[in-house]
């Protein structure tokens, strides 16, 4: 079938109909099933970072090499093996009358007070009540489906009993194939998530079903407060599991825990027993009769005392959304390749496809770590959500970015109250926040400013990709009640005649305190673009120019330079003599890169300023997306095999899993925003930007080392 049949049915199927469709730019289509192909995921051993996933975009499920969540122990350093959605959240029981204002925290700027919601360390109650807000509401784990296996003498199955491990992860189904083998009998299990509903299912082939020996064990935890887990399996007495039999084919088990209220039901073939041989564990007992089961684990908030789908139709509808999902949007071939690298560049752009499709496509901008396991208590961070989901728009996946933005409108009124407690217009995005847009306490989080622009970002995105009024009346109230912000938040020196950021905001480099920040090189920029584009959404819409905003733009302050550098800050003289100063992230060069080049920006300044931050910055101590942030400055700048140099950086935090996870540290496995950052600065370094005109390819080298073909992708702005 063609690229644009495909296209159409992918958009008949989610309800988009955009005016325009990129054509593949190719004379010769790619082989996109082979491309795909060559880079499934085996696993031949029990490996804590080498767990796979299924998912949808709303719900993942992640499993070690039995194909279910058999051994999750072992994993529990490592990828651990969590099922999560996106609805699935829990708060402890506010026994002790927290209140959110306990812990506001007034900041001196420009002659008045600001209140910031910061995380106390003393006094007690304040210590506590910051606890209470950062840990609540936090992500769930909604149950952990795994075998139980027993040896033939009778004993459990240890890891090690396993023997001849054989894991394949299906790129182009979304199905993840395992075969091991127990005292020498074969075991076979197909498990594939539902891409329409928080549904798995296995299907599994053995000998031992006919003997007892194998069955299905799916137990419940209740919720933790803990940083990175999302389970409790020491407090049994906090929760309730109440089991109701569904005919002679399937169950449903009601979950309470505390004020949260869940469903979880069951469809299984032939005629197998369930029991409740403890409080919140079930298990699926095979009646002897078939050496095949299948069974499917439908979650949901609430539900009918209905079967869900079966096993098999979910591994259908897996196969046909999947196929989709790869014959549509954008794709990169890069086999003929010379140069060493381009392997595995290779490998990373089409994992990071799959992994940010199953993990980041979702109704509400994700957690840093997915539908995997909890980081920050499960909490998004809207600094990150550009680098989760705007390469959906780069790679023709538009209807994927879009299914997060309408969160904003649910966080909208928690926005705008946040703006107006701080004596500020419009509204103000949180940082770190929840599915319902409260701000956590920190002592960074809500001092940061540079999420503000991305909404302006997505809907010019969404503008760029349909180009119709619809698109422009369906967002134009959170662009404007943005942008408002903005313009109030910038302050107007009345000595120096110019309009300021700060002090009262820590940069994207958060080396910086609040106390003392002004102006950071980045933030600059991204607030001079951001308005920019306020004001174009105003004239699409024959709206006059808002008077308040050209102000702003007209008097910005410039940005700050030294010694023919670019400064972090302009209250950071010394950026590049701090030690400090050259670690974390480098986002003076999202000024020109991430953002494209305004009058203000000098491109010999800034490259003066990239030489000096490739020769000299700390890299042993960044982050998986400034590797991406990097490389697409040195694609504008026209330094395209530096820009490859930045993009496969030699470095632990640029470390990319056998299943495509970027690894950054002990308690920070797997980093999404790290995925999605490579799509995007691949998409750029492919198809180019506004403007760019040159030879193909603007991001790879012209030595004949690289052989790049693409087809579907867009250009950055």
């Amino acid at each position: 079938m063609t690229h644009l049949f495909y296209r159409l049915v992918l958009l008949l199927l989610t309800g988009y109909a955009p005016l325009v469709l990129t054509q593949p730019k190719p004379a010769i289509r790619i082989d996109r099933r082979a491309v795909v192909g060559r880079h499934n995921v085996v696993v031949t051993r029990f490996d804590s970072l080498q767990s796979l996933s299924v998912g949808n975009g709303e719900f993942a499920f992640t499993v070690d090499p039995t194909g279910l969540q058999t051994f999750p122990e072992l994993y529990q350093k490592g990828v651990s093996l969590g099922t999560q959605a996106q609805w699935g959240w829990h708060s402890f029981l506010n026994t002790q009358q927290y209140r959110i204002e306990e812990v506001y925290k007034d900041y001196a700027s420009h002659g008045r007070t600001v209140p910031y919601t910061y995380a106390y360390a003393a006094p007690a109650r304040k210590k506590a009540v910051s606890d209470w807000f950062r840990e609540n509401p936090h992500r769930l784990h909604l149950g952990q489906l795994g075998f139980g296996l027993t040896n033939a003498d009778g004993t459990a199955v240890r890891p090690e009993d396993l023997k001849n491990v054989w894991q394949e992860l299906d790129l182009w189904t979304g199905e993840i194939r395992s075969h091991f083998e127990l005292n020498g009998q074969p075991v076979d299990a197909v498990t594939v998530a539902h891409q329409d509903q928080d549904q798995v299912a296995v299907l599994v082939r053995s000998p031992l079903l006919k003997t007892g020996r194998i069955s299905l064990k799916l137990c419940f935890p209740y919720g933790s407060g803990d940083w990175q887990r999302a389970d409790d399996w020491q407090s049994p007495d906090k929760h309730s599991s109440q089991l109701k039999l569904l005919r002679t084919s399937g169950a449903r088990i009601d979950r309470t825990l505390d004020t949260t209220h869940y469903v979880v039901r069951m469809r299984w073939t032939g005629r197998p027993t369930l029991a409740q041989p403890e409080r919140h564990a079930f298990v699926l007992t095979p009646d002897q009769q078939s050496d095949s089961l299948a069974v499917s684990v439908h979650f949901s908030e609430k539900a009918p005392d209905e079967l869900p789908e079966s096993a098999a139709d979910t591994r259908t509808n897996s196969y046909q959304r999947w196929e989709l999902f790869w014959q549509s949007g954008g794709a990169v071939d890069l086999a003929g390749s010379t140069d060493p690298r381009s392997t595995e560049l290779e490998r990373r752009i089409i994992l990071s496809q799959y992994l940010t499709k199953i993990q980041c496509a979702g109704s509400m901008p994700p957690q840093e770590t997915g539908l995997t396991y909890n980081s920050w208590y499960g909490r998004p961070h809207l600094e990150m959500h550009w680098w989760h989901a705007a390469h959906f728009a780069q790679w023709n996946r538009i209807e994927l970015l879009e299914k997060s933005l309408d969160w904003y409108r649910t966080a909208r009124h928690k926005a705008r109250e946040l703006a107006q407690r701080q004596g500020f217009d419009g509204i103000r995005w949180q940082k770190m926040t929840d599915r319902d847009g409260n701000e956590s306490p920190s002592t960074v989080s809500p001092f940061l400013i540079w999420q503000q622009p991305h909404f302006l970002y997505f809907a010019e995105l969404c503008y760029r990709h349909y180009r119709n009024p619809t698109v422009l009346e369906k967002y134009k109230d959170l662009v404007f009640e943005t942008a408002d912000f903005m313009a109030s938040y910038a302050y107007f020196d009345p000595v120096r005649k110019r309009y300021v950021l700060g002090p009262g905001l820590i940069p994207a480099q958060e080396r910086f305190k609040p106390e003392t920040t002004v102006n950071p090189t980045f933030e600059l920029a991204y607030w001079r673009w951001g308005i920019s584009v306020a004001q174009q959404w105003r004239q699409r819409l024959r709206l006059a120019r808002n008077p308040k905003w050209d102000d702003v733009l007209k008097k910005l302050s410039s940005l700050p330079v030294q010694d023919g550098l670019y400064l972090a800050a302009e209250s950071a003289p010394d950026s590049y003599t701090a030690p400090e100063y050259m670690t974390d992230h480098p986002a003076v060069l999202g000024a020109y890169g991430f953002l494209p080049a305004s009058p203000q920006l000098d491109v010999a300044t800034m490259q003066r300023t990239f030489d000096k931050i490739m020769r000299d910055w700390h890299w042993p101590d960044t982050w998986g997306w400034d590797y991406p942030l990097t490389a697409m400055t040195a694609a504008r700048l026209g330094r395209p095999g530096q820009a490859i140099d930045a993009l496969l950086m030699p470095v632990t935090k640029n470390t990319y899993l056998p299943n495509g996870h970027n690894y950054q540290r002990d308690n920070l496995r797997i980093y999404l925003p790290g995925n999605g950052g490579l799509l995007m600065a691949v998409s750029m370094m492919c198809a180019g930007w506004d403007g760019y005109a040159g030879e193909p390819n603007p991001g790879f080298p012209k030595d004949g080392s690289w052989q790049v073909r693409w087809e579907g992708l867009n250009q950055m702005p």
